[in-house]
């Protein structure tokens, strides 16, 4: 019997390959240190945080019918995530992420997520069909790993019209596919201040500019990150700003993705804005410290 989601993350499922090494990197540098395989992409990510917050998440993506694809579903039923509705392709293989790692932080990364684009909305339809219900009045974690058209699509979709939108863009160079969302007042927007930046197609020094610039584009509500300065999260006329811990960094690639679910996990409990904001600084903090796993 289905288990029924407390919330719904489309978008990427896939394999992280992450290689890290305790050394100061750069481009050209050959250093030795560890290669990691480990269920990855953002919407997964996500899901596996919600999941370990107390959370049912289930998942809407696209995965292989491969024996990486077999592999990688196991794996997250493992974790305690609903697998039900992701959509297995015969001719489309798993995706893949690979990022090179230094004690200076992310180095180089490429996201392999083709065929999850190919499959465009297959991935919804256990709204369309039925198997979940639509309109979909619950949360949703939503990454930009999808293509232009099913983003621009969902953001006007009365499939999603009344749910609790959560969009993370999933990397800088995926962050302008988040402006049908910006254009429609929809949702709140997870970013870093790279991405602010280039979806407001300017430069901001610190988070409550760019959260107030994301605001004045048509942004409902904005959550703005900035590595290890403040981070801001602004709606209507509140702006709210607070400073994460410092703490060695041992790792970066997933922290994103640890922060948002954190944040959401906080406020469907039932915390207000500050607080929310501090559960989540706290939780990527204790994460790119290395003292909890993904």
């Amino acid at each position: 019997m289905t288990r029924t989601p407390d919330i719904l993350c489309i978008g990427s499922v896939l394999w992280d390959v992450i290689g890290r090494s305790e050394n100061a990197m750069r481009q050209g540098s050959d250093m030795p240190g560890r290669i990691t395989r480990l269920p990855g992409g953002v919407a997964l990510n996500i899901g596996m945080a919600l999941a370990r917050f107390g959370l049912t998440p289930a998942l809407l993506s696209a995965v292989g019918r491969d024996a990486e694809g077999d592999e990688l579903i196991a794996a997250c039923t493992l974790r305690g995530l609903i697998t039900d509705y992701v959509y297995r392709s015969d001719d489309l293989p798993t995706d893949r992420y690979m990022a090179v790692e230094g004690s200076n932080g992310l180095i180089a990364a490429i996201a392999d997520a083709h065929s999850l684009e190919a499959a465009g909305d297959k991935i919804l339809r256990p709204l369309e069909d039925g198997s979940l219900p639509a309109p979909y009045k619950g949360a949703v974690a939503l990454d930009g790993n999808l293509t232009v058209e099913l983003l621009a699509r969902m953001a006007q979709s009365p499939l999603l019209a009344e749910a609790d939108l959560r969009v993370a863009p999933a990397s800088p160079g995926k962050a302008l596919r988040l402006t049908p969302f910006l254009k429609a007042g929809r949702g709140t927007l997870y970013v870093n201040l790279e991405e602010a930046g280039l979806l407001c197609q300017a430069s901001f020094d610190d988070s409550p500019a760019a959260a107030r610039a994301l605001l004045a584009r048509g942004a409902r509500r904005a959550v703005v990150t900035d590595g290890g300065n403040p981070a801001t999260v602004g709606e209507g006329d509140e702006i709210i700003t607070l400073t994460p811990p410092s703490v060695h960094v041992a790792r970066v690639t997933g922290a994103g993705d640890t922060f948002m679910a954190a944040h959401v996990a906080a406020e469907l409990g039932g915390a207000v804005a500050q607080s929310a904001l501090k559960a989540a600084l706290d939780a990527a903090a204790l994460y790119v410290s290395g003292e909890t796993k993904i």
